[in-house]
C-alpha cells in the first residue's frame, strides 16, 4: 500500500503489511499508525485536521486471512476458524429499572474491541429481570438498548438466556416465581439435610404445572418466543447465537456443590440432590418399575456431604456402593433425569430459534476434581455417570446432536500442573474426554475461561486448546469490567488476540486507540457502580 500526504508537497511513506491491517492499523516506517481512519506518527503525536488530506493507493492485494469489515470500518477475524467473543458485564441491566447500567463505559469498551478485531459479545439476559413482576408480563427495553449499541459498532451478539439467579450480582429469579415458592418449596432442589437451593428450579417440575397453572417448560418457552419477537430485526445479523439456560449458573448440572465448579480450592464431592418431593417421588416409581422398591426410599444413605473428601464414606470409596447394584441403578437414574431435562430445553430451543439463522448452543460443567480417581465424585454428584468403568459423556454429545445444539465448556484455560493434588484434579484430560465425545458425534463447542489472567500459563493454555481436535469453533473472554480494562490486564489481553493470528506482534505495537478507549471505559463508570466480574 501508498501513502500519499498532500500538502506544501508530497512525500510517500511506503508499504504496509496486510496482516497488520487485519487489525485495523498499519505499522509502518517512522511508527506510523492508522488508526480507525486516522493517521499517526510515534507514539504520542497525531495529524489532525489542518489542511493535510491523505489518499490511500493499494499497490499490491495479497490477502492472508479473509476479511470482513463492519461498523466502525475494522476488521473482524477468525482464529483457525474459532471466533473471538467477550462477555459482557453481568448486571449490563439493571435490576430494578431494567434500564442499561455503565451505558458509557460499555460504548468505549465495544469500540476499542472492535478495534482490536474481536467478533463479537455475549450478553446475559436474565429472567428475573424481564419477567420480573407477573408471569407473561415482559420487559427488554434494557436489553434492546444494548442490542442496538452493539449492532451499531458492528460486533456480533451471542445471547445467554438465564433462567437461573446470581448473588453477585444480586439478580433473583422473578418476584412472582418467589412468591409461588413461600407456599411451595418443592419447586427447588432440597439436599440430604433439608436446604432448599433457590437460585434456579429443579428439574422434577419441568412438565409440572407449578407456576400459576403453566409448566416451568410452557414458562420457558414463551420466553423465548417474547424473545424472538422482540429482537426479530437483531436475529441472524447481529444476533448470531443464543445460549439455553440449563441449570445452576446456566450449567447442565446439579447445584452440587457450594463452590463454582471452576474453584479449585474445592476438597469436597459435592452432595446428590435428590431430595425434594418431586425427585423423590420419581425415584421411588422407577425402583418400583425396576423390581427394588426398597431403593427408592430415600437417596445414597453413605455418601459424603458437600465438603467431605471421597475417603469419608462408604459410597465412592474402591469397591464402594458406586460399583454395586444398587449404585448402578441410582447413578443411571440420577444422570438420565439430568439428560432428559438438557434434551427437553435444547429442543425448545432448537424448534424456537430454528428459523430465525441463529446457533443454538447449551453449557455443560467442567467438574475436574477427583477425575484422576476411579469413582469420580465430583461428576456423579453434579449429574455425569462418568467413572473409570463407563463414559458419561458420550450420551450427552449424543442429545446435542439430536438437538443439532453446539456445547459451551468453561475452564479451557485451567491447566492440570495449577491444580491442588490432594484432589486429585485432571481439567485438561476431562476436557479431552468431552472435546473428544462431541468429536465423535460431530458436536461443535464453544471454550470459556473460568480463571483470570493472573494465573500462570493463562493464555497459552487457552491458545493451546483452541486448537485442540478442531472441534471449537467459538471462545468466549469473560468477563468485561473494571479488571479488564485495567492497565494490569487490557494489554495483556490485546496482545494474546493479536498472537492468536500473529505471534511475532511486539508489544510496542499495540493499538494506542484501543488502549484509550478501555481507558474510558474504566473513567466513565458511575462512581456508584462497579462492574461485576466472573
Amino acid at each position: 500500500m501508498e501513502i500519499s500526504v498532500i500538502g506544501s508537497s508530497q512525500m510517500k511513506l511506503g508499504k504496509s503489511d496486510l496482516v497488520y491491517r487485519e487489525l485495523g492499523y498499519c505499522n509502518l516506517k517512522n511508527n506510523c499508525r492508522i488508526l480507525n481512519k486516522r493517521v499517526c506518527f510515534g507514539s504520542n503525536m497525531r495529524w489532525k485536521k489542518a489542511g493535510i488530506q491523505f489518499t490511500l493507493k493499494a499497490l499490491q492485494s495479497e490477502p492472508v486471512i479473509e476479511e470482513k469489515r463492519s461498523g466502525l470500518g475494522t476488521i473482524s477475524k477468525t482464529v483457525d476458524g474459532v471466533k473471538l467473543f467477550v462477555g459482557l458485564p453481568l448486571d449490563a441491566v439493571s435490576y430494578s429499572c431494567n434500564s442499561m447500567n455503565h451505558a458509557r463505559a460499555i460504548a468505549a469498551g465495544l469500540k476499542a474491541l472492535k478495534l482490536l478485531g474481536v467478533e463479537g459479545v455475549e450478553l446475559p439476559v436474565w429472567w428475573g429481570i424481564v419477567e420480573k413482576d407477573a408471569i407473561g408480563k415482559y420487559d427488554w427495553s434494557g436489553y434492546l438498548a444494548i442490542a442496538e449499541m452493539v449492532q451499531k459498532v458492528g460486533l456480533k451478539l451471542h445471547v445467554t438466556l438465564c433462567f437461573h439467579g446470581s448473588k453477585i450480582p444480586h439478580i433473583p429469579l422473578p418476584k412472582w416465581v418467589s412468591r409461588i415458592a413461600e407456599s411451595q418449596p418443592s419447586i427447588f432442589f432440597k439436599d440430604r439435610s433439608g436446604r432448599h437451593y433457590k437460585e434456579c428450579l429443579s428439574l422434577a417440575v419441568d412438565n409440572l404445572p407449578v407456576l400459576g397453572g403453566k409448566t416451568p417448560v410452557e414458562v420457558y418457552q414463551s420466553f423465548c418466543e417474547s424473545f424472538k419477537s422482540s429482537f426479530s430485526p437483531f436475529m441472524g445479523s447481529t444476533i448470531t447465537g443464543i445460549s439455553m439456560g440449563l441449570g445452576p449458573d446456566g450449567e447442565l448440572r446439579y447445584p452440587s456443590h457450594h463452590q463454582l465448579p471452576g474453584d479449585t480450592k474445592t476438597r469436597g464431592v459435592g452432595e446428590f440432590q435428590c431430595y425434594d418431593e418431586n425427585m423423590l417421588s420419581f425415584l421411588k416409581q422407577h425402583a418400583e418399575a425396576s423390581g427394588n422398591p426398597l431403593w427408592g426410599l430415600d437417596g445414597p444413605h453413605d455418601a459424603p456431604t458437600y465438603d467431605q473428601p471421597l475417603h469419608s464414606n462408604n459410597f465412592f470409596k474402591d469397591e464402594g456402593s458406586w460399583e454395586s447394584a444398587y449404585g448402578d441403578f441410582f447413578l443411571s437414574w440420577y444422570a438420565n433425569q439430568l439428560l432428559t431435562h438438557g434434551d427437553c430445553l435444547l429442543s425448545l430451543a432448537a424448534s424456537t430459534f430454528g428459523d430465525t439463522g441463529v446457533e443454538v448452543y447449551g453449557k455443560m460443567p467442567l467438574m475436574h476434581s477427583w477425575y484422576g480417581t476411579r469413582s469420580h465424585p465430583s461428576e456423579l454428584t453434579a449429574g455425569f455417570y462418568n467413572t473409570a468403568n463407563r463414559d458419561g459423556y458420550e450420551p450427552v454429545a449424543k442429545m446435542f446432536a439430536r438437538n443439532s445444539c453446539k456445547m459451551i465448556i468453561p475452564g479451557i484455560d485451567l491447566s492440570d500442573a495449577n491444580q491442588s493434588n490432594e484432589t486429585h484434579s485432571s481439567p485438561e484430560l476431562l476436557l479431552a474426554q468431552i472435546m473428544k465425545s462431541c468429536k465423535n458425534h460431530g458436536v461443535k463447542v464453544s471454550g470459556q475461561n473460568i480463571s483470570e489472567s493472573g494465573t500462570p500459563g493463562f493464555f497459552e493454555q487457552i491458545k493451546k486448546n483452541l486448537s485442540r481436535d478442531k472441534v471449537m469453533n467459538l471462545f468466549t473472554y469473560q468477563r468485561m469490567g473494571a479488571y479488564f480494562f485495567s492497565p494490569e490486564h487490557f494489554p495483556s489481553f490485546s496482545e494474546f488476540v493479536r498472537s492468536l493470528n500473529q505471534p511475532e506482534l511486539h508489544s510496542d505495537d499495540l493499538p494506542s486507540e484501543a488502549e484509550e478507549l478501555a481507558d474510558s471505559a474504566i473513567k466513565s463508570q458511575e462512581s456508584s457502580l462497579s462492574m461485576q466480574t466472573a
